[in-house]
């Protein structure tokens, strides 16, 4: 563990107040949350969270802590610990309060805006921890430094008849002595701002997971005192590895066959950029890449990538020329022929990444493309070169060699598939019952299972706007089978026609015929297993669908409960309960098994209104953890399946309504 070995450097470089410099003060951010957190729901309950635990972890990625404990507590507050430097105490010599102060009432102030202070920081683009103080009901902060501990307090409320966010109660204060090194925040979510403000337990821990693979070498705590363990504890979550990104690609692929037992790994350094490239190869079809800049998820890749990618193909196709595995009129192999069944993570950490939109998902510094490109063909040819490596870089050639067949025989049946559709969409005749608009952004497709629920959707629509489209039979499972099987299933090639943006490496968003895709499956376990199958399928050859907001899973009622005239429809347990009440006494119950159930008018007014109906829109928080999830529970690894299935299933829930008078 961590405690064994301090990681910490030695702090040659002065840190203090001088070190922070002021963008802009904080306004307005109580009156536009979403300006700064991008919702106030639950995913800007999280982001307040994330700011802090930013904080920590560029101290950590600086090398000044090894160690950060997160804590959620009864009372809906949350605090982070970091073993590092602890936040600059003296005096801002501008703002003439401390330097804690100015971090946590300055909007865009902090100790990242040049070299100095942090050579790499993820937070470049954060919004501070300003707006975590701004939009909490209080907050505390204390630093332990130079043996001293010193505290103060900040809150949100009426100062002289004006209501004031984050002000302090008073100025920073020297409060004990301390052995302690670092900084401790708690802080309260405001519940007048956020639409819950219950922090999810699973959702941190996955975070913290993905970060301590990252950070090799650092313990993560994750403690949760709403929640008991059988021994009586809190229950708590710890992270530390030592093998780093090494260590995560043997975890994303622990569900897989492996080809090769120890994973490539290549790092290089030059000029301040950090680079740390893992590389196994499993005996599945498709690739998955994961990259990360000053632990920052990349989800939608970037000029590291770029450069990884183009290094390895060149790479690996003169290793074949030069040693008779390609012959001089043979035509080189494609990049995503060596990157068949590759699960690889690539963490790069540099000076002032410049990343393309304010979600922080792609990379655009052209100089990260030349210098990754640099050091992973030096890392690489010295791979190649060792003959220790010869087994391992045989695999890969024929992997390769084999998807290149593939990659061929699936190109002839694309073209196929576009030459048909291209003469007179026959595929679709029968299947898709298509709106009359002709606005993309304005329309929206329900891929429906079963003829049954079909019809009453397609009689019970809006024309103008809405797509129907039935499933006849079970898609096939994308997650166990190669790209040309993928293309041979008839209900696949179905979906592909009528969304019309291609497939695979030719999906192109821009020609979408939709702007919603609309899943809608009974609510029973073939219908869950639709879902599935779907939304692996998306995953594996449609990931930009996901990306840009454009999936969704319609919600169709479990519920209706009426007597009489009145009726009330309800989509959950929870709802259920409201429902009875609203009703009162002598109601009746029925419970949907599935979408052919409900007449067209009901099938319109519960789940294909946009005015009453609920979607579930498809998101992509963590991509590694989502590449885990959906290769255990779809892929050929039975076993763990089977025990991911023991640890999260709930096997006591029953479905105790049925039709019945109360």
């Amino acid at each position: 563990m961590a405690e064994d070995k301090d990681l910490r450097k030695e702090e040659t470089k002065e840190y203090s107040a001088d070190s922070i410099q002021v963008l802009e003060g904080l306004e307005a951010v109580r009156v536009r949350p979403g300006m700064y957190i991008g919702t106030t729901g639950v995913k800007g309950l999280h982001h307040i969270l994330w700011e802090i635990v930013d904080n920590a972890i560029d101290e950590a990625a600086n090398g000044y802590a090894d160690r950060i404990d997160i804590v959620l507590y009864k009372d809906g507050s949350a605090s982070v610990y970091d073993n590092g430097r602890g936040i600059p105490v003296d005096i801002h010599p501008k703002l003439k309060v401390s330097g804690v102060e100015v971090v946590f009432t300055q909007l865009h102030a902090g100790g990242k805006f040049d070299s100095e202070s942090y050579s790499y920081s993820g937070g470049l683009h954060g919004v501070g921890a300003s707006v975590t103080n701004a939009l909490s009901s209080w907050l505390t902060v204390e630093v332990y430094k130079d043996k001293k501990l010193y505290r103060q307090e900040f809150e949100s409320s009426e100062v002289d008849g004006t209501f004031r966010s984050g002000h302090p109660k008073g100025p920073l204060k020297i409060v004990g002595d301390t052995d302690k090194k670092g900084s401790f925040i708690i802080f309260k979510p405001d519940p007048t701002v956020f639409d819950t403000v219950q922090f999810n337990f699973e959702t941190i821990a996955k975070r913290i997971k993905e970060l301590a693979f990252l950070n090799k070498g650092v313990t993560f705590t994750l403690t949760d005192e709403n929640t008991y363990n059988d021994d009586g504890e809190f229950v708590k979550k710890q992270y530390c590895y030592q093998g780093g990104i090494v260590d995560f690609v043997e975890y994303l692929d622990s569900t897989k066959v492996p080809l090769f037992k120890v994973p490539i790994f290549i790092e290089g350094e030059k000029s301040g950029f950090k680079m740390q490239l893992a590389i196994q190869l499993t005996d599945s079809y498709t690739e998955s890449v994961f990259s990360y800049v000053n632990n920052i998820p990349t989800t939608e890749g970037g000029t590291h990538e770029t450069g990884f990618k183009a290094a390895y193909t060149k790479c690996f196709n003169d290793y074949m020329r030069k040693n008779g595995y390609l012959k001089e009129k043979e035509e080189n192999l494609m990049g995503e022929d060596f990157r068949e069944g590759m699960t690889a993570v690539l963490s790069v950490k540099m000076h002032n990444a410049q990343f393309e939109g304010q979600t922080k998902t792609k990379l655009g510094n052209s100089e990260a493309k030349i210098t990754v490109d640099a050091m992973v063909t030096a890392g690489l040819t010295e791979y190649l070169d060792n003959k220790k490596n010869f087994t391992v870089i045989e695999t890969i050639i024929k992997k390769a060699q084999a998807a290149q067949k593939v990659r061929l025989a699936a190109k002839k049946a694309k073209d196929i598939t576009r030459q048909k559709n291209s003469i007179d969409n026959s595929i679709l005749v029968g299947k898709l019952s298509n709106c009359t608009g002709r606005k993309a952004e304005l329309n929206e497709i329900f891929i429906v299972e079963g003829d049954s629920a079909g019809g009453s959707a397609k009689q019970g629509r809006d024309r103008s706007t809405q797509a129907i489209l039935p499933l006849r039979g079970k898609p096939l499972n994308a997650e166990k089978k190669r790209v040309d099987e993928v293309l041979d299933n008839e209900e696949i090639r179905t979906i592909i026609s009528a969304l019309g943006a291609g497939f695979a490496e030719d999906f192109n968003p821009q020609s979408l015929k939709y702007n919603k895709i609309i899943i809608l499956a009974d609510a029973d376990q073939d219908g869950a297993h639709i879902r599935a199958i779907l939304l692996t399928f998306f995953f594996r050859y449609m990931k930009e669908l996901i990306m840009d907001g454009h999936l969704f899973i319609g919600m169709p009622p479990l519920y209706k409960v009426y007597k009489k005239d009145e009726c009330v429809y309800a989509y959950s347990d929870a709802e259920l309960d409201d429902a009875i009440k609203q009703i009162g006494r002598g109601y009746k119950i029925q419970r949907y098994k599935g979408l052919g159930e409900m007449n067209p008018e009901q099938l319109w007014e519960t789940t294909l209104d946009p005015e009453h109906r609920t979607l579930t829109q498809v998101t992509l928080e963590d991509a590694a953890e989502a590449e885990s999830i959906i290769s255990t529970l779809m892929g050929s690894n039975v076993e763990s399946r089977k025990q991911y299935i023991a640890e999260h299933a709930n096997f006591n829930k029953e479905d105790s309504f049925k039709d019945k008078v109360v």
